[in-house]
């Protein structure tokens, strides 16, 4: 863990998101902020980007806030390596497998698109002759 600490605004900036959305995510007790500044300005490490990162992720594939807290929580004992490391990881397993089935989900949501697309620009070609 780095020293470094950033005010919300940096935070926002390097991890993609807005203030608003990390607010948000605080209030549901995903991410909090490792530190306060003398005059109270919330202070972001890396660690902290990295869960946000995390959120951001799963956000596209439809997980819901308890199911990314669960995910969070999940990590955050892995990686201080206290609780049941087996249950653990069969948990982070489950997470696994749902990710890759809303990811392929997804890519078939993109080629009904993108066959979509096809058939204007035909229409369009098909027309404009």
């Amino acid at each position: 863990m780095t020293g470094r600490h950033m005010q919300i605004g940096e935070a926002a900036e390097r991890v993609g998101l807005s203030i608003r959305t990390i607010r948000h995510y605080e209030e549901a007790g995903l991410i909090v902020p490792s530190a306060r500044s003398d005059g109270g300005f919330r202070l972001y490490t890396d660690p902290d980007l990295d869960r946000l990162r995390v959120v951001k992720r799963m956000k596209p594939l439809g997980f819901t806030l308890d199911e990314m807290r669960d995910l969070l929580e999940i990590l955050d004992q892995l990686t201080a390596d206290t609780g049941d490391r087996a249950a653990l990881m069969d948990r982070l397993a489950g997470y696994h497998r749902a990710a890759d089935t809303r990811v392929q989900t997804l890519r078939d949501q993109l080629a009904h698109a993108e066959g979509f697309a096809e058939q204007m620009r035909d229409h369009l070609d098909q027309h404009t002759r």
